[in-house]
């Protein structure tokens, strides 16, 4: 039996002036042509901006590069579809009958996008004070468990773990060019990973601080990738 979206709105804790609006957010582009596609754009936005709000006041001092990570660990689209199954989301989604069959409701891309979707909704039927504050409860848990310890680490050590809490190989680090006088080299070094086909450089002034800057671009690569 489908499940009514008017059930999915009341556990949330969500009351719409406009009804259609809550139910185009969870109409996947494959059921037809209007869907949820404009809704998840409008609610990528504001979900980006209400956390980076929320992080720049929770760790005031803390700076740019830590607190873009923190926020990318937050709204990839791994983090939204685990926030999207605690709600049982995806029993709720209108999906054409080709995603039905394979199984589109539990895919974290389908489940992030109508998150984000839900989001939008709310910001135009209900205003931006409203989604804020609707946002800021959804992740209350994943805020309070936030730990800088970690973060602070340097992109290298970092970049080690994941791969060590991922069960891979460490990062490989490829001298591949210097340039300059002796005493002022510059060095560029490549990095690569077992869990992407992609690599990243670095530059720095010495070998290490090369691996760092190639280490902190396959950082953000594999956020951007999530």
């Amino acid at each position: 039996m489908i499940k009514k979206p008017e059930e999915l709105a009341r556990k949330l804790g969500l009351t719409f002036s406009q009804p259609q609006l809550f139910k185009t957010a969870l109409t996947h582009r494959s059921a037809g042509a209007h869907n949820n596609e404009r809704l998840e754009y409008l609610g990528d936005s504001v979900l980006g901006f209400v956390v980076a709000e929320r992080l720049f006041s929770q760790f005031p001092g803390v700076g740019e590069g830590v607190l873009s990570r923190l926020r990318a660990s937050l709204v990839n689209q791994t983090s939204l579809a685990e926030l999207a199954r605690q709600h049982n989301l995806g029993d709720y989604l209108i999906l054409g009958s080709g995603e039905l069959k394979s199984g589109g409701f539990r895919r974290d891309s389908i489940l992030s996008d109508a998150l984000e979707a839900i989001m939008g909704a709310i910001l135009l039927d209900s205003g931006v004070d409203v989604c804020r504050q609707w946002i800021l409860n959804l992740f209350a848990e994943k805020f309070a468990g936030i730990k800088l310890d970690s973060w602070n680490k340097d992109p290298k050590t970092r970049l080690q773990e994941l791969m060590q809490a991922r069960k891979k190989e460490l990062p490989v680090y490829e001298l591949v060019g210097m340039s300059g006088a002796d005493h002022a080299q510059t060095f560029e070094v490549k990095c690569s990973v077992p869990i992407t086909s992609e690599f990243t450089h670095g530059v720095g002034i010495s070998r290490k601080k090369a691996e760092q800057a190639a280490a902190e671009s396959m950082l953000i690569l594999l956020e951007d990738q999530d």
